[in-house]
């Protein structure tokens, strides 16, 4: 059967995006037990909650006041604990709006156990992190902020340095109709920002709309073996291309996992913070995943189907960032995924794909068509805080 609300925004969000898609049927793949949202355009602009509204303008449009606030508090580094890093850190304009090694760094002393994703997009989606923990942007933002080994900061403090900020305290007013900066209203501007990271002027995106130039003869082909002998499209379908469930890919762990002491150590920080068994906590050299979400065995190793969009600048790939090339990824599929399966949860839909060199090498022209333009947004100048005299409330 369909998938519930997410088929009906599907339709809802379509009728925004072109006849075409009014028209478009779900997809039945090869060895898929049911039916898979169509492949269609992104819609004109993420949808933006009835809580936290804010302009609907798009890369590169101008920002609106609320979405311009974000982008200061996106790098600002008072938004963590030791004023040391920012959103911006791990999340960088010059490598996709991502973190180019597999592993991201974490908070100074630590590292983080996964790879940063890239922002871009990310106000489309259902569900936000590697194991979709959080639901929306604004709770992903302080989720980010607040934990142990990524931002490690206090709202009493964070709140704080915001407040002593004059140029927080006029922009709060502009946005929120008051000038006591709240760390409440600081994520809800960043997720407003976040929005506005949107891209749907791709070559990909054209193509479905209508512009049967918009994709090369080798793209095309690509497309077929998606839909078709590659089977990528019982994964990666809908407007996002996923299908925001979880699966055990096997993928390998990559050396910054393996032989980083420290990685180690921050990862059994947080498994123990999480609360796992004593034995998984001493033994596992694996991420458990969404494991964690409701501590169902079946569910380690599994995270939330990756995007396919803005490819072409977010290297490295996967959870932990384990391949840097879309080639790399194309054989990792074509094998059947990884042999150990080593925590006996490995999807059964993955099987050796049998690709050629030529159908390889189509598919991951094809990938690249899902990415416009690259992104270029400049960093911004943070405000500074003021002297205690300028920040002081006037008896």
């Amino acid at each position: 059967m369909f998938k519930g609300n997410y088929w009906l925004a599907l339709v809802i969000a379509a009728t925004f995006i072109s006849v075409a898609s009014l028209t478009a049927v779900p997809v039945f793949a090869a060895g898929d037990p049911d039916f898979d949202p169509p492949l269609v355009p992104l819609p004109a602009h993420p949808p933006i909650p009835a809580d936290n509204k804010s302009s609907t303008a798009i890369y590169p449009a101008k920002m609106g006041p609320k979405q311009e606030l974000g982008y200061l508090l996106f790098f600002d580094p008072k938004l963590t604990g030791d004023a040391s890093l920012s959103c911006g850190t791990c999340h960088h304009p010059d490598t996709g709006w991502g973190f180019n090694d597999p592993i991201s760094r974490g908070y100074p002393g630590t590292v983080h156990w996964r790879n940063s994703q890239t922002i871009v997009n990310t106000g489309y989606f259902h569900k936000l992190f590697w194991a979709g923990s959080v639901t929306s942007l604004e709770s992903q933002a302080p989720a980010a902020n607040k934990g142990g080994v990524a931002g490690n900061g206090e709202d009493d403090m964070m709140e704080s340095r915001l407040q002593m900020t004059p140029e927080y305290r006029q922009r709060w007013k502009e946005v929120f109709g008051y000038d006591r900066p709240l760390i409440k209203d600081a994520w809800r501007a960043i997720a407003a920002f976040e929005r506005y990271m949107s891209q749907t002027d791709t070559p990909y995106d054209s193509f479905l709309k209508g512009d049967n130039k918009a994709l090369t003869a080798s793209q095309k082909r690509g497309l077929e073996l998606f839909k078709g002998k590659a089977n990528c499209v019982e994964c990666h379908n809908g407007p996002m291309l996923t299908d925001e469930k979880y699966y055990n890919l096997d993928v390998p762990n990559p050396v910054e996992w393996t032989e980083s002491g420290l990685a180690q150590i921050s990862y059994r920080f947080e498994i123990y913070a999480k609360g796992v068994t004593e034995k998984l906590y001493r033994e596992s050299k694996h991420d458990l995943g969404a494991y964690f979400r409701g501590k169902n065995p079946q569910d380690i190793g599994k995270f939330r189907t990756a995007t396919l969009r803005y490819l072409s600048y977010s290297t490295p790939f996967m959870h932990n960032g384990a391949f840097f090339t879309l080639e790399e990824v194309v054989d990792f599929y074509n094998e059947g995924g990884g042999e150990s399966d080593l925590l006996n949860t490995k999807t059964k839909i993955l099987k050796p794909l049998n690709l050629t060199d030529d159908e390889k090498a189509d598919l991951v022209e094809f990938l690249g068509s899902m990415s416009g333009e690259e992104i270029k947004l400049p960093f911004p100048k943070i405000p500074p805080i003021a002297a205690f005299d300028d920040w002081q409330p006037k008896k």
